[in-house]
């Protein structure tokens, strides 16, 4: 009987033991499949991802942003554009009645559906499985030290208006006068020395819509640039025009209106026929284009790229063919630096040197010699965030691109900075190297104070930071460096614009109560 007991329970055990074998295999059975269906369904996602987003602008990885912010902010809007709209979703909700004609004539929002429904889900599991829960952090850098050592530090007020709006600073070296531009549609003229007492306020200038840039042609009055409407916005109210009272005896006025909210412009003789020309940058916001005039002439137009986005044009000769070429930053969607080579009898041939995913944010560029090799370098800030992802980006900050001599450019280096907005270099400490100034405009305003850094070079492409309190007294959408109170050194003047009161709210809520329309850091020299 014993035997038997035995034999019963070997069997049973045995028994026991093969079920629990075949429960658990097929427990990873299932595993593996499921596995191997979710990632197919992701690799379909991507695929599709790429072959939609890509027609439009390079492929956005989904670690750019966390989960939340793709599912809830980008990709709705990216839905929209390809005809896919969520229950409710209004594509022209909140906008004033000419906002909604000029969009609607645009047709951006289509009513049939580009992809299946299905096929969109699966973009969405895919950006939705695949990014992060949290935005990714910052590289390591530097400790900023908060103090600049370089630099005094003063506050200018030029009204008593209570929110500083600055949209414009230039200077003016054959003049020795810096112009401010204000949201209030108003042209400051200043005394260069910068010095906040009666000999400051110069002239005042009242224009249509807030001024973006001005130039200072030899001879003739400054010619300004008025934006329409500051905001993202798609109506042609902008305009180029002659800053004068009254017209000079032999002299033509420019006033070109109708421009695609434009935001900067640069003039020069494309087309070797001896006279001056100009390259306008039309912005736009969901249509736009970058274009000149032979002439200065609207009906002599040529546009050079059908797209919104064109923040910047530098003309120099890039091949060396002693004919001026175009380069361009475009900053909208498609982000991408390009250089238009000058063919001769005004055409140009286009070479795309960097691209930019459209998260990238791409703000202000210059063009800048670091390696003294005798070949423009680009130094670029990138930190836009007035768009569906505000939100701190790790990729967000300044960096150089070094030119191989052919007009090829890799990034050597990088300053990881929120919100980023603009970056200038110049030897500011007379060291006989590029130092680098830069803002950030698009920041959250947890660190302020590091709305301003400025970059002292150590040498091999090593800066150390520093900022100072009183950066935390604005938002600085604008900076001109020059010398100033000519004393022989490069000084800094930054302006501060708000777009809302209740940036400034959280600002006092941090104890600060200064508000100037400018900063100004005096170079006291070594």
């Amino acid at each position: 009987m014993a035997s038997i007991k035995i034999g019963l329970l070997l069997f049973i055990s045995l028994g026991v033991v093969s079920f629990s074998d075949i429960e658990t295999n097929n427990s990873t059975n299932n595993g593996d499949k499921k596995e191997a269906v979710l990632t197919d369904s992701l690799n379909a996602g991507r695929q599709l991802a790429v072959r939609y987003c890509s027609s439009c602008h390079l492929f956005p990885e989904p670690e750019l942003l966390d989960k939340k912010t793709w599912v809830t902010g980008v990709l709705p809007n990216m839905g929209m554009r390809l005809g896919i709209k969520q229950p409710g979703q209004d594509t022209l909700r909140a906008l004033s009645p000419e906002e909604e004609k000029a969009i609607s004539q645009l047709n951006i929002y289509p009513e049939t559906p580009a992809l299946p429904r299905q096929d969109w889900d699966k973009i969405v599991r895919y950006y939705e499985r695949t990014a992060p829960e949290e935005p990714l952090p910052q590289k390591s850098h530097p400790d900023v030290t908060n103090q600049l050592p370089l630099f005094k530090v003063k506050e200018l007020v030029l009204s008593n208006k209570p929110v500083p709006q600055t949209t414009m600073l230039k200077y003016d070296k054959n003049t020795a006068q810096l112009y401010v531009g204000d949201a209030q549609n108003v042209v400051y003229v200043l005394d260069g020395k910068l010095q906040p007492d009666g000999t400051l306020l110069k002239d005042t200038w009242l224009v249509d819509t807030p001024p973006t840039d001005i130039d200072f042609p030899k001879n003739a009055a400054p010619r300004v640039l008025t934006v329409g409407i500051f905001s993202p916005s798609d109506q042609q109210l902008g305009r180029l025009m002659t800053l004068e009272r009254s017209a000079k005896a032999g002299s033509v006025p420019i006033n070109i209106k109708g421009l695609p909210r434009p935001v900067q412009f640069a003039a020069g003789d494309l087309n070797a026929d001896g006279n001056e020309d100009v390259v306008i940058c039309g912005f736009g916001n969901n249509a736009g284009k970058l274009f000149w005039y032979d002439d200065f002439e609207p009906t002599k137009e040529h546009i050079l790229k059908a797209f919104p986005g064109a923040r910047k044009v530098e003309i120099a000769d890039f091949n060396g063919d002693k004919k001026p070429d175009i380069m361009v930053l475009m900053a909208q969607a498609r982000e991408e630096i390009s250089i238009f080579y000058n063919q001769g009898n005004g055409k140009f041939k286009e070479k795309t040197v960097l691209r930019f995913s459209p998260l990238f944010g791409s703000s202000y560029f210059e063009l800048v010699d670091f390696n003294k090799d005798g070949f423009q370098d680009i130094l670029l800030a990138n930190g836009d965030n007035w768009d569906y992802s505000a939100i701190n980006k790790n990729y967000h900050g300044v960096r150089i691109y070094l030119n191989d001599r052919k007009d090829n450019f890799k990034e050597a280096w990088f300053y990881p900075m929120y919100g980023a907005s603009k970056a200038v270099a110049r030897d500011f400490d007379n060291d006989g190297d590029l130092d680098i100034a830069a803002t950030s405009f698009y920041t959250n305003l947890a660190q302020p104070e590091q709305g301003f850094i400025y970059l002292a070079n150590e040498g091999k492409l090593t800066f150390k930071p520093f900022s100072t309190p009183e950066a935390a007294y604005g938002k600085w959408l604008t900076m001109e460096a020059a010398d100033f109170d000519q004393d022989g050194d490069i000084d800094i003047v930054l302006g501060s614009y708000f777009h809302t009161v209740g940036e400034m709210t959280q600002l006092l809520f941090k104890g600060i109560t200064s508000f100037p329309q400018l900063l100004v850091l005096e170079n006291k020299g070594k």
